[in-house]
């Protein structure tokens, strides 16, 4: 079966939840979304206190141990949700010989999220290099294989894996192909609707700096503020549709340089509640506007 063949459902049974790509961002006191002063140790709970769920970026960068995770999910109430990036030494810097033991360790670092179930998605985020040849098809596969039981999601950067057969084998593996937002260019992943998970999609907003984002440089590459044009591009042309293809539907910023991201989630949160889909707000009382 097809992602485009997958039962549809009524758009307003899928619930869908907002966050920010990492909160921990020095910058975003500056700009005004954490209190002046705050401490790092601080800044999820005050975060949680707006947002039901993040996606955690560290654990790229470094592997994940299971009494840190353990601390922080103790910051925040029971029902916030992580979804946590695939650390870079099975995406990015892959060891032939020593993957398979790296998996191991992410398991058991991420083990107090599943057993508390709040754990959203295991983030896959390959780089624009991997390329869909032969041997990277079947790294992902095998590597797919080792991650089973855990809830995935894949991102591609590289364009030569936005094909049908690609999306079934996720779809007959039930796991979730990202839908990216990124500056429109050469060699670039194209923004789509395709579910193949009925159980969530995931979309991931990286901003529309073209010229920062050919630099290579972080701090320019995803410093763009979207406007709410920008935004409704993928309401009803997309995440409406995919909404009535899955039970979930989770939103991710990626725009993090000047606080932008938290701004912007708020916003698209408010045009998806205007544009009557299910949007998660357990902190519907303490709603404020952000910056």
């Amino acid at each position: 079966m097809t992602a485009s063949e997958m039962t549809a459902k009524p758009e307003n049974a899928c619930r869908l939840r907002v966050g920010t790509s990492g909160y921990s961002y020095a910058e975003w006191t500056e700009a005004g979304f954490y209190p002046p002063g705050m401490s790092a140790a601080r800044m999820l709970p005050h975060y949680a206190g707006i947002f039901g769920i993040t996606e955690l970026n560290y654990t790229w960068y470094q592997m994940p141990k299971a009494e840190s995770i353990e601390r922080m999910r103790r910051l925040v109430g029971p029902e916030f949700s992580f979804a946590a990036k695939l650390t870079r030494t099975m995406t990015h810097e892959v060891d032939p010989d020593d993957w398979p033991s790296q998996v191991l360790r992410y398991r058991d670092g991420i083990a107090p999220l599943i057993q508390s179930g709040q754990l959203a998605a295991v983030l896959i985020q390959l780089p624009p290099f991997f390329i869909r040849s032969k041997k990277n098809r079947y790294y992902l596969s095998t590597l797919l294989d080792r991650l089973d039981a855990l809830p995935l999601a894949v991102e591609f950067r590289h364009p030569s894996w936005a094909v049908d057969r690609v999306f079934e084998e996720l779809s007959r593996r039930r796991i979730t192909l990202v839908g990216v937002d990124a500056p429109s260019l050469d060699r670039s992943f194209p923004p789509l609707d395709v579910v193949t998970n009925p159980d969530f999609f995931y979309i991931r907003f990286h901003g529309r700096n073209g010229a920062g984002w050919r630099t290579g440089h972080m701090q320019k590459q995803f410093d763009h503020d979207y406007t709410e044009a920008e935004l409704q591009e993928w309401i009803s042309p997309r995440i409406a549709p995919m909404a009535r293809r899955a039970e979930t539907g989770l939103l991710f910023f990626n725009n993090h340089v000047r606080a932008q991201a938290p701004r912007n989630a708020q916003t698209l949160i408010r045009l998806l509640a205007k544009a009557g889909l299910i949007v998660e707000d357990h902190h519907e009382k303490k709603h404020r506007e952000i910056i």
